[in-house]
């Protein structure tokens, strides 16, 4: 049973949106956080954006002003909105989530910003 169930990626232009959605399952007690890192080839993993069940939010500086993390407690779900991409932001976007239990991290979606 996958722990962490992500949508929503796809190919876009520059310039272009897309809203990732990631649903934790109901066995998940508890979160603390939610949130979203990013892997492009050929480099590490980063912190994208991260939502506390209290509502505060952390972005990177890449992504400020484009992207909005927001989440909806009641479904256990988190969501990304991604506005004015561009090429850089290309990459497979994870799913993560904290919770008493430890760090849960989603299969991954392919995000590509391409003309």
């Amino acid at each position: 049973q996958e722990q962490l169930v992500e949508s929503g990626g796809g190919l876009v232009q520059p310039g272009g949106s897309l809203r990732l959605s990631c649903a934790a399952s109901t066995a998940i007690f508890r979160i603390y956080a939610m949130g979203w890192y990013r892997q492009a080839p050929g480099k590490q993993r980063e912190l994208v954006a991260t939502i506390t069940r209290g509502g505060n939010t952390k972005y990177a500086d890449s992504v400020k002003g484009r992207f909005t993390i927001s989440a909806d407690n009641a479904k256990n779900t988190v969501y990304l909105q991604m506005n004015s991409l561009k090429s850089e932001d290309t990459a497979v976007y994870y799913c993560n989530c904290n919770a008493p239990g430890g760090d849960y991290w989603g299969q991954g979606t392919q995000v590509t910003v391409s003309s």
